[in-house]
């Protein structure tokens, strides 16, 4: 399961009529929350389903549920279909199949290994569950085991479907590579050649041709996958001319309801494979032209981001209740309400924690890139300036001849009488005794 809201900006609004843009890098692609929306949907319809496989209702509240549920597998058909298109409409230009895997890796294994432990810790502790071998375990933590038919429902069953998840990782690299070297007629015909292989092998199973189904088998799986990735391509190349939003919901829905008409299992996916293959790129194309849609709305985003977290935890709380419940207890329609709308709330606030508390911490840690230490800068020895010369004054020597008369000070005369003063004064008194 993947999801397509990403932080890349939106595509400004435009009328239906507008021409179709060509985007050519990722950089230029919008956001398209109306299919995260649609895969909460999907999620609801395979919890419907397991609610209507546990029994919890009866009576008339039981025949509407099957009515309403019944088809509910088809869900995981729309996962497939949606992934390959989410993948194709993401991929990188010149990305390396490594580093492509290792974000898929980020994105779904955190989940799968913790839910994987909590259906250990259940078939240990808990009555009536069966314990898995070894063996199985490995398969299981390796997403190998949807490869043989007896243990594709080990631990905890909706895994199968990420083991063909991680077959279609796998082959995507080199899809993704085909699929631009083909252009727009290329991959439609491509889609035309995964339309037919879905309806040649439901009509073998049908028919009894191999000994297993081939529902859970990764490789029947793989023509979904690859419609969902031309549908993707088309968009991009804006060469799709599928009908509208309303039109596609619409036909996807009378394919839904037209499943209880043929042979469960593989078969039921003819129904839906028309209908889910115009939905996808309806809606995506309804958030490029900034058109109306139901699922774009936030709260629905919201959902679809915790849809993977649900659709992984719900069973095993299903499963969980039953030591409360018993099995199939089939009670009635208000009780029956009542217990579903506890499991389901449960499961929902388990799937919170899980997104919260597992996802997206795993995923940022697992692409959280290595920073190399920073080189250090070369020391090129740089030549010392030499020092500045520091022009002392120059002390020029003057003759004694030349040098300017230095003044004395004048003596001061000492204090007490001198000889001289007593002197006059003496001669000027001498008349006046005369």
């Amino acid at each position: 399961m993947t999801t397509a809201t990403t932080r890349a900006p939106r595509t400004p609004s435009a009328r239906s009529g507008a021409p179709t843009v060509r985007l050519s890098s990722p950089a230029a692609q919008p956001s398209l929350p109306s299919l995260t929306g649609l895969r909460w949907m999907a999620a609801l319809l395979v919890f419907g389903l397991h609610v209507h496989n546990f029994g919890y209702f009866g009576g008339t509240g039981g025949r509407l549920v099957s009515w309403g549920f019944g088809a509910g597998a088809t869900g995981v058909s729309f996962f497939f279909l949606l992934s390959g298109f989410v993948l194709t409409w993401s991929a990188r230009p010149g990305d390396r199949a490594l580093a492509f895997w290792r974000r898929r890796i980020a994105r779904i294994y955190p989940v799968h290994l913790v839910t994987l432990a909590v259906a250990l810790v259940m078939a240990y502790t808990l009555t009536h569950q069966a314990r898995p071998t070894a063996h199985q375990t490995l398969a299981n933590a390796l997403l190998l085991h949807s490869w043989w038919r007896p243990w594709w429902q080990t631990l905890n069953p909706v895994s199968w479907s990420l083991a063909c998840e991680a077959f279609f990782y796998a082959a995507f690299p080199a899809l993704i590579l085909l699929l631009r070297r083909l252009g727009a007629r290329g991959s439609t015909a491509l889609g035309g050649l995964s339309v037919a292989a879905v309806m040649v092998l439901a009509w073998a199973e049908a028919h009894h041709w191999w000994d297993r189904s081939v529902y859970s088998f990764p490789a029947a799986r793989l023509p979904e996958f690859v419609l969902g990735a031309v549908t993707a391509r088309l968009v991009l190349l804006g060469r799709w001319r599928g009908p509208g939003l309303e039109a596609s919901l619409a036909l996807a829905v009378i394919g839904y309801f037209l499943v209880p008409q043929v042979t469960p299992g593989y078969s039921a996916t003819v129904c839906t494979i028309a209908g889910f293959a115009l939905l996808i790129p309806a809606a995506a194309v309804a958030d490029l032209r900034g058109l109306p849609s139901l699922w774009r709305h936030r709260r629905m985003v919201r959902l679809g981001e915790l849809s993977f977290a649900f659709y992984m935890i719900h069973l095993l709380v299903l499963r969980a209740a039953t030591s409360v419940l018993g099995t199939k207890p089939r009670f009635g329609v208000l009780t029956g309400m009542a217990v579903t709308t506890a499991a389901f709330g449960v499961a929902l606030a388990l799937s919170w924690a899980l997104y919260e508390g597992v996802e997206r911490p795993a995923r940022r840690l697992l692409l959280r890139r290595r920073r190399r230490p920073a080189p250090r800068p070369r020391t090129v020895p740089v030549p010392q300036p030499e020092a500045a010369h520091v022009r002392q004054p120059e002390v020029i020597p003057v003759r004694q001849s030349e040098a300017a008369p230095v003044r004395q000070p004048e003596a001061v005369p000492a204090p007490g009488p001198q000889p001289e003063a007593v002197r006059a004064c003496r001669e000027a008194a001498a008349p006046a005794r005369d």
